[in-house]
């Protein structure tokens, strides 16, 4: 090895000396440095050397013969080949993360489906939007597009964490429907039976009651944000009319048709021009115009409330709006008042009473928004300003609110609780057929209540639904043969400040003889939550339910 090395060390003095060392040595007396001495070359010969005998050193030593292989081990279970650098698997979520096995038989849905919330993204310029959805019980999708947290670059998961505004009351309705079901709740009889602080109510001088199940489908007539009544009336009025002359006018319009005539068209224009009119100065000498509910300075509270009790000095001494059970009007207040009756029923705390149902129905992510705890993978919420800015939404305390639009939960979540709530739905169905079913978290008996339409009331988000017990419900229905088929589902939608969210059930529509060699629940669910608020997702989610039942029946 010295011989090796010294050969190695004079070559380089020798032959490479002149040419680079000289070169070296005039760039050096160029830069007007001192001088190098004659020893610099042959240190620098005797470094080489000795890194290049390191490295021959080191392949021979990797060109030993190995060790004989060992027998295997019976009991050592056999070790995957570890993949090359370029081949090693993707993290656990990103963009390009491949189809799992269980989805690629929805691989065309989920495709439209992306394509379409990265539609409704970019329209409504939300930062981040997630999605899950199940098919028959299981988690087939659930992804995230855009950003949890703007500032950070934190992109959005199927586990972030978002407000789930109004989805909260169908989740206070799980816990009525359980004290119900026990008989420690009384769905008609006077609130004041349970919560005697909120004080017995008059309507135009008559003595009225407000019970719980007027509560559930906003019929009891408290209030929400606005608290002007006039405005609200008015509001009311107004659509009715409008519903009204809608309808007469499609009635015209028939007749119109069936008598028909040339020469009546020019009298027909002058007509419709002269109603055109009219309804334009209609609206504009309407006396006030209802404010948006995030133009409600109730709804940006940053009062701290201990319990649901305290929470009703907010609206317990307003006058009703409406005779109880005689129009519908939404109000998350009313829930305020039901999460009251349900500690008063349970014994428990509201909230503690729902942790309880939240880990019956394993959601553990599913939790009141407060702002100390931390909460991981938490989105942040936002809003675009007047000048169409993005900006963080203001700090807000939800604790006035829980029942009605103050949770925080993920899509995961969101899908169990609905795959719960269809699956008590189903049950009962698939009883005869297969003895051994478990039980469903709610009776069928009781889903069916809850999932049945109420008389005057209506559902926002789809008009051709109605409000049932803290869902909204779109019946089955098709008029005319080989056209448009409605199909039945339920779907509560949230909107929140800096948050929008929807959850959707579709069930399967089942007979006697599809029911054979199946369990339940069958049917789609989808959840979608957004951090931004006023985005109307209820659409969105049922055409997305629709992509999968089609993949899923085919």
């Amino acid at each position: 090895m010295y011989r090796l090395l010294s050969a190695v060390t004079n070559r380089a003095v020798t032959h490479g000396s002149c040419a680079w060392g000289c070169g070296r040595r005039a760039a050096h007396q160029r830069a007007g440095l001192p001088p190098l001495g004659p020893g610099w070359v042959g240190g620098l010969g005797l470094g080489l050397g000795l890194a290049l005998g390191v490295k021959l050193a080191g392949g021979l030593r990797g060109a030993s013969p190995a060790p004989p292989t060992a027998a295997p081990d019976p009991e050592t279970p056999p070790q995957a080949e570890p993949l090359p650098p370029q081949e090693q698997p993707l993290a656990q979520w990103s963009p390009q993360t491949p189809t799992p096995p269980h989805s690629r038989r929805f691989a065309r849905a989920i495709d439209r489906s992306r394509d379409l919330l990265h539609r409704i993204k970019d329209e409504v310029g939300a930062p981040g939007i997630v999605v899950g959805v199940s098919v028959d019980g299981k988690e087939v999708w659930s992804e995230g597009l855009g950003y949890a947290d703007v500032e950070n670059r934190v992109p959005c998961k199927p586990e972030t964490v978002m407000r789930i505004a109004s989805i909260s009351k169908s989740l206070t309705m799980v816990a009525i429907a359980k004290l119900w079901e026990a008989g420690k709740l009384d769905l008609d009889i006077p609130v004041q039976h349970y919560v005697p602080e909120f004080p017995e109510k008059e309507y135009e001088g008559e003595k009225v009651s407000v019970t719980t199940r007027l509560l559930i489908s906003h019929l009891s007539g408290i209030r929400h944000y606005e608290k002007d009544m006039k405005k609200v009336k008015e509001e009311k009025a107004y659509k009715a009319l409008k519903m009204m002359k809608g309808t007469m006018e499609s009635d015209q319009e028939k007749e119109l048709k069936v008598k028909g005539g040339k020469s009546n068209e020019k009298n027909d224009f002058a007509k419709a021009k002269i109603e055109q009119d009219n309804e334009a100065k209609g609206r504009n000498s309407k006396p006030c115009k209802k404010k948006n509910d995030f133009e409600q300075g109730e709804l940006y509270l940053k009062e701290k409330f201990e319990n649901s009790i305290e929470s009703l000095r907010l609206f317990k001494n307003d006058p009703l709006f409406f005779k109880p059970g005689s129009q519908f009007l939404y109000s998350t207040f009313g829930y305020t008042l039901l999460a009251a009756i349900v500690e008063r029923a349970s014994g428990y705390k509201y909230l503690d009473y729902m942790q309880k149902i939240f880990h019956d129905l394993d959601m553990l992510t599913t939790v009141q928004e407060e702002n100390e705890p931390v909460i991981y993978n938490r989105a942040r919420f936002y809003v675009y300003n007047k000048k169409r800015r993005l900006v963080n939404t203001p700090y807000v305390d939800n604790s006035y609110k829980w029942a009605g639009g103050g949770f925080l939960s993920t899509v995961g979540d969101l899908l169990k609780f609905g795959n719960a709530m269809l699956y008590g739905y189903q049950v009962g169905l698939f009883k005869n057929s297969n003895e051994n079913l478990l039980p469903g978290y709610l009776k069928p008996e009781t889903m069916l209540m809850i999932w049945t339409p109420v008389p005057n009331t209506e559902m926002s988000w789809d008009k051709e639904g109605k409000y049932a017990m803290a869902w909204g419900v779109v019946e089955k229905k098709q008029t005319y043969g080989s056209c448009r088929k409605q199909r039945h589902y339920a779907s509560h939608t949230g909107g929140a400040v800096g948050a929008s969210s929807v959850l959707l059930v579709l069930p399967e529509e089942l007979d006697a003889e599809a029911i054979n060699n199946k369990f339940p629940p069958r049917g789609t669910v989808v959840s979608i939550i957004c951090n931004m608020q006023s985005v109307g997702l209820n659409n969105t989610a049922l055409k997305i339910a629709l992509e999968f039942d089609k993949d899923r029946s085919d």
